[in-house]
């Protein structure tokens, strides 16, 4: 994102020498900088070299591609109207294409799809790397979008307008210039939108901090400011929420990442509704708000425990009065993973010790009223999309061994039936998975699954590949992966996934016994789920190897720099590692709800106990590391993984690097890149954990 780069180029610029002493690495964080590429080419074509030479590699990337091209794989819905769109990508189309069919023909399972955008065509003609990024539309007709498009992949998106029926985007139409932020419709003539607007109008994390209204025909200079938040806030945004024919204009400001004031735009007036500032709106249905709780409240008396799900009257909520009712109380073990409605009800994804469970609620004479979905158990259970003018709606079921079902079901009378399943790509049969739970440092019971060949042996030689998050309420759920199945499994590998503390699997509780100056729970309970893997002799650390993504990658090089005596191999990806300066670079500062301040010194402290890039060492027998990241990633800088590499390179440390030149925090933008990114990641790990001797 350009205004990232120049705030990032310009703090560089003002840094004083002693900064530099203190970081010799700084350069690093200049994006763009010929000395920084230069750094990146020379590391990738190392790290490309060695690890295209593994025996493994073309079979395992053409494999990936091929799973990745397959023309059989389902295409998800997006539901408006009588349509389903889809955005879809294989090897005739690299960049993909943004199409649709009438849902009546999707159902039928013989989809007449029409392509509406071609991402390739587009790239070439302006010879711009394009990633597309969603569209917003027109209720109720559907016949204009607004469609985010990015350079490169990164967060930041262009937003242009776009007519379906003539497949044009619209001449003098709404376009908005490269920002994060989004733009919305609140009627045919007017959006909302949160933008880049110029000086002043954006937080220090990078987002936008005004919100306005722009009638179409005018210029957005002109557009009527309706909120303007704090330079220190996370984000503010708007958005229109419907409740059959009631249209509510919605402005939410992001204090933090979990504390929101809402706003509702009425008559030319923001009415502040009072409401804890953990929770946010999920929903407006039959005129109740419905709302998670991530806190205790106490209403008239009565106290709504943290974990809840709660319906208010908006009527009363809007004259500042409160009428209220408990929807769902989670126990110790269960947590509402989704909320979504349909027409007339309300349908709640929930897990129940990390498997999925599918309930619909109907407002019925004031009251709620619960139906269980006779849903496929043992798995993860995702809703996949809705139909916003009856009770259809889609969800999906997958675990470690199943293939991904697409369902469509209808949440009046409770009934589902299968659209398509994916195929199976490896033998599931040979396997078996395990739900374990062991003891943290502190004593709280960690949860983890183990998949495995129904022939292993316990004598601590399998490849085994542990994979967590732990972090910002999102919860590791069962997953079918051709590639991890392909690649891993098949190849004699264990695949372990833990539901580590910071995640939200048990709710809210979950999540912030990892917060701040707790974090260290977080990465005691991975240690203790590797300890568990090992004593159990499924594995042994030569042959155990570590993965994590994003705040995963911070997880990873954690795990690595505390306990290196555990590990063998580590993908540490699009990773924060530089934690005294991660609240500067990018979207940093938004995290610092989850992180804490580093510049605040009593914070300072116990963030700088795990810091990976503040806590290596000369000396250390340390794995040999595959960090990978991405150039144009503008949410987690490329710098953090940058940084580390060069650090471990001066002090002597072999590893493995590679930078992809697009592909935003996804870290890839087409197939290709991403077979790549996989036959390289299984390679490696490969080469550590089962030729380990």
């Amino acid at each position: 994102m350009k205004t990232h780069i120049f705030f990032t180029a310009l703090m560089l610029t003002l840094c004083s020498h002693l900064t530099a002493q203190e970081d010799p690495y700084l350069w690093l964080e200049e994006v763009d900088s010929p000395k920084a590429l230069e750094f990146v080419e020379n590391q990738n074509k190392i790290t490309f070299d060695k690890l295209s030479k593994v025996a493994a590699y073309d079979d395992m990337y053409k494999t990936s591609l091929d799973i990745f091209n397959a023309t059989d794989r389902i295409a998800n819905p997006s539901v408006y109207g009588e349509f389903v769109y889809n955005f879809w990508k294989d090897q005739e189309h690299v960049r993909g294409i943004w199409r649709r069919s009438p849902k009546a023909a999707y159902l039928e399972g013989n989809p007449k799809w029409e392509t509406l955008l071609d991402m390739d065509e587009m790239s070439k003609k302006d010879d711009v790397k394009w990633v597309y990024k969603g569209a917003n539309g027109l209720y109720p007709d559907y016949n204009r979008f607004i469609v985010n498009l990015s350079k490169g992949g990164g967060d930041a998106t262009i937003k242009k307008e776009f007519d379906v029926t003539t497949k044009k985007f619209i001449e003098n139409g709404f376009h908005i210039p490269e920002s994060k932020g989004n733009a919305s419709y609140i009627d045919e003539n007017t959006l909302i939108v949160s933008s880049n607007f110029g000086k002043n109008t954006m937080t220090s994390s990078g987002y936008p901090k005004q919100v306005k209204l722009w009638k179409r025909g005018t210029p957005i200079e002109e557009a009527q400011l309706i909120f303007d938040g704090d330079t220190t806030d996370v984000a503010a945004g708007g958005y229109a929420i419907r409740d059959g024919s009631e249209n509510y204009t919605i402005i939410m400001r992001s204090i933090t990442f979990y504390e929101y004031d809402t706003f509702v735009w009425k008559d030319n007036q923001s009415i502040k509704l009072d409401l804890p500032k953990g929770s946010y709106i999920s929903a407006i249905l039959h005129n109740q708000l419905i709302l998670d709780l991530k806190s205790d409240w106490t209403i008239n008396g009565t106290t709504y425990k943290q974990g809840s799900v709660i319906s208010l009257n908006f009527t009363d909520l809007l004259e500042n009065k409160k009428t209220a009712q408990l929807i769902v109380k989670p126990d110790e073990f269960s947590s509402v993973s989704g909320m979504y409605t349909t027409k007339n009800k309300l349908v709640i994804n929930f897990l129940n010790n990390v498997n999925g469970e599918l309930y619909v609620y109907s407002y019925t004479n004031g009251k709620w009223e619960k139906n269980k979905i006779n849903a496929p158990a043992h798995g993860t259970i995702s809703v996949v999309d809705l139909d916003e003018f009856s009770d259809e709606y889609f969800f999906s079921f997958r675990n470690f061994l199943t293939p991904t079902t697409l369902f469509v079901a209808n949440a009046a009378d409770g009934s589902f039936a299968p659209v398509k399943s994916l195929k199976a790509y490896f033998d599931g049969s040979k396997y078996e998975v395990k739900q374990i739970k062991v003891p943290s440092k502190d004593g709280t019971l960690i949860p983890y699954f183990v998949v495995y060949a129904k022939n292993m042996k316990y004598d601590g030689t399998n490849p085994t590949l542990l994979y967590a998050y732990g972090g910002f309420e999102v919860s590791s759920k069962p997953f079918y992966s051709a590639s991890f199945g392909t690649s891993w499994l098949e190849k004699g590998g264990v695949l372990v996934l833990a539901n580590i503390r910071g995640g939200g699997e048990y709710g809210p509780k979950w999540h912030q016994a990892g917060l701040k100056e707790k974090r260290q729970n977080v990465y005691d309970d991975f240690h203790a789920v590797a300890e568990d893997l090992i004593s159990k002799k499924i594995t042994a650390p030569k042959h155990l190897g570590i993965m994590g993504g994003s705040n995963g990658g911070l997880l990873v090089g954690v795990a690595f720099t505390q306990r290196p005596d555990l590990y063998n191999a580590v993908v540490c990806q699009v990773p924060l590692l530089d934690m005294k300066r991660y609240n500067k670079l990018l979207a940093g500062a938004s995290w610092m709800g989850e992180y804490g301040n580093p510049d605040i010194p009593e914070e300072w402290e116990y963030i700088k106990a795990y810091s990976p890039y503040h806590n290596l060492k000369k000396g250390v027998t340390y794995p040999e590391v595959f960090f990978y990241t991405s150039t144009r990633d503008d949410r987690v800088h490329p710098g953090h993984a940058r940084k580390m590499v060069a650090k471990m390179i001066d002090m002597g440390y072999p590893i493995y690097y590679y930078e992809n030149v697009e592909g935003g925090h996804a870290g890839s933008s087409t197939n290709e890149q991403s077979a790549r990114s996989s036959a390289m990641t299984f390679s490696y790990l490969l080469m550590k954990l089962k030729l380990a001797n």
